[in-house]
């Protein structure tokens, strides 16, 4: 029966192309095909902001697996084609080529996409966004063209884009409007390691400042300021977010909450859909709660995971959550929930740009941030799957191991 089955996978990103290897591995015998609007096959997107931008490998080194995986597994790769339709009722996907696919099960990895900032001259040349292939190709020939580049947004992709290109020699300008960069995700302490990380390599970083406009005429010149100041550039990158592509599921009547609603197994509202990665709202029981995640971690894990359910191995998906960043030389990492907690513990030997944050609640290890110190991080990962209760005076030691300050 399996071996007559065909399951669909629509997305190409990460999860889409795990989701397919995943698939194969796990024993799946019948048809697979999978359908990205992109002209590329499966990729990874972290290097795009870095390594990649910076032309220390081509673009190919984000492929998942070599282009003739696909065929040697029986993948269908339906590559620049653009999924319309998911007519539940007739289990067949209408695209924009005009063929239909009729499927046994259907995986959504959909993703998302880039925030638009809607504000005058944000359609002017030179003004970039960045998240797929394409985007990181244009940036790089306009970055190989300007002398000064400004950044809108204080966010991660933003501050990775910005050390780019200061380390290939441009004047690099960041914007946040709010009080600090990184305020929705990291404490002000740790946020203020990764600002004077920039500073010290020359980034103008501005906080509190709201943008107002994007000045040239037909070209770039510049960025005004609500205040007045126009700043030279002769390039602009706008990194606020990404919004989930959540339309073609809506449409379909799937449910939608900030995310395709998904339950620990990856199964949406109707029982031959799944959902998997960037897209995905997902209960995660180590912690109690739903969340939507945009980590390599999650589009890798959460795709394998599903896969596995699509196979017959019912397990459920529950993580801990893990993100990195790297800026020039800084690796920042994040475990756990840093969102919810009664207690920080600081650990920090006094080392430039080391620190580690732990949070607790109740005592109960719940997430970790850190620049510079991996090791914390490793540990913490297993710890916090573990719901370990902490010594909060053992913890304070940065010298100790994480696991050392367990309470049996």
């Amino acid at each position: 029966m399996k071996q007559q089955q065909h399951f669909v996978i629509v997305g190409g990103g990460q999860s889409g192309g795990c989701a397919a290897s995943a698939l194969r591995d796990g024993g799946f015998e019948g048809a697979i095909t999978l359908v990205t609007e992109e002209p590329y096959p499966p990729y990874e997107r972290p290097p795009l902001s870095k390594d990649v931008l910076m032309e220390k490998e081509n673009y190919p080194y984000c492929y998942m697996n070599p282009e003739d995986f696909y065929a040697e597994k029986n993948v269908r790769l339906l590559l620049s084609t653009r999924v319309e339709i998911i007519d539940r009722a007739n289990k067949r996907l209408d695209t924009d080529t005009g063929e239909s696919l009729e499927y046994d099960k259907l995986l959504l990895a959909t993703g998302g996409r880039v925030r638009r900032l809607p504000i005058a001259g944000a359609d002017l040349e030179a003004v970039y966004y960045l998240r797929n292939i394409d985007d990181m190709l244009a940036l790089q020939a306009g970055i190989k063209q300007s002398s000064s580049l400004v950044v809108i947004g204080g966010g991660f992709i933003s501050l990775e884009v910005a050390a780019a290109a200061r380390t290939m020699g441009l004047k690099v300008t960041v914007l946040e409007v709010l009080p600090r960069i990184l305020a929705r995700v990291l404490e002000e302490d740790v946020g203020d390691i990764v600002q004077s990380v920039h500073e010290e390599q020359g980034v103008d970083i501005r906080t509190g400042v709201n943008v107002e406009a994007i000045c040239g005429d037909g070209r770039v010149t510049g960025v005004r300021l609500a205040d007045g100041e126009v700043i030279e550039a002769d390039l602009v990158v706008i990194g606020i977010g990404i919004v989930p592509n959540t339309e073609l599921a809506e449409a379909a009547g799937l449910e939608v909450n900030n995310g395709i609603v998904v339950n620990e197994f990856g199964e949406t509202s109707d029982p031959d859909i799944y959902a998997c990665g960037d897209v995905t709202q997902h209960p995660n029981s180590l912690f109690g709660k739903s969340m939507r995640l945009e980590t390599w971690q999650n589009a890798q894990s959460q795709a394998s995971a599903v896969a596995q359910v699509l196979c017959g191995e019912r397990l459920p998906y529950q993580e801990v959550p893990w993100f990195w960043s790297d800026q020039f030389d800084m690796n920042l990492q994040m475990a756990g929930l840093s969102d919810d907690y009664d207690q920080v513990v600081r650990r920090a030997d006094g080392t430039a740009h080391e620190i580690t944050n732990v949070y607790l609640k109740k005592g109960v290890l719940v997430g970790v941030v850190a620049t510079n110190r991996p090791r914390d991080i490793m540990a913490a990962r297993k710890l916090i799957a573990k719901k370990v209760c902490m010594d909060v005076e053992k913890l304070a030691d940065p010298t100790l191991d994480l696991r050392k300050a367990v309470i049996k």
